[in-house]
């Protein structure tokens, strides 16, 4: 199963995907998508969209998950992220894949055992969890989180149903 995460923003989008085999997981692919604030807004979100095809033309996935936008006190920010997090999950779901979210706290909870860990922790974690060291970008770091952080949930459910 391969398991796409989103790390949505309007000039960064983090994206990563984890594949699972049995109980072996591994990050395939893992980046950011980014725009020129310079440019039109409709611009920018149709790069993203377009980006997000190539990623998902390169790999095909099975499910997705996004970061669920986090409501600050910065309402343009926030209004930024929602617009992007809307095309990208226009973008999933055009190819027939459902999209789910996940705040911030709940992807740290699942993926460290804190809904507070920070950035290196989570790292860390997903490092141990995927077999390689993962470093980089911070949106693709928070990305393959949302990923790994819904497989548990989908191995949860389906241990469930059984």
């Amino acid at each position: 199963m391969f398991v796409l995460g989103i790390d949505p923003g309007l000039t960064r989008t983090g994206y990563g995907i984890v594949e699972r085999d049995g109980a072996v997981e591994r990050a395939v692919s893992a980046g950011v998508i980014r725009t020129d604030p310079d440019l039109p807004i409709s611009i920018r979100l149709l790069e993203i969209r377009h980006d997000l095809e190539a990623v998902l033309d390169d790999h095909p996935v099975d499910a997705a998950a996004i970061e669920q936008v986090f409501v600050n006190r910065n309402r343009t920010t926030a209004m930024a992220v929602a617009r992007a997090s809307g095309v990208l999950m226009a973008t999933i779901a055009d190819r027939g894949t459902e999209v789910v979210e996940y705040t911030p706290s709940q992807m740290k909870l699942t993926i460290t055992g804190s809904g507070s860990a920070d950035k290196e922790q989570l790292a860390a974690v997903l490092g141990l969890r995927l077999g390689a060291s993962v470093a980089g970008p911070v949106d693709a770091v928070d990305a393959l989180g949302v990923a790994l952080c819904h497989i548990q949930h989908l191995s949860l459910a389906a241990a469930v149903r059984r």
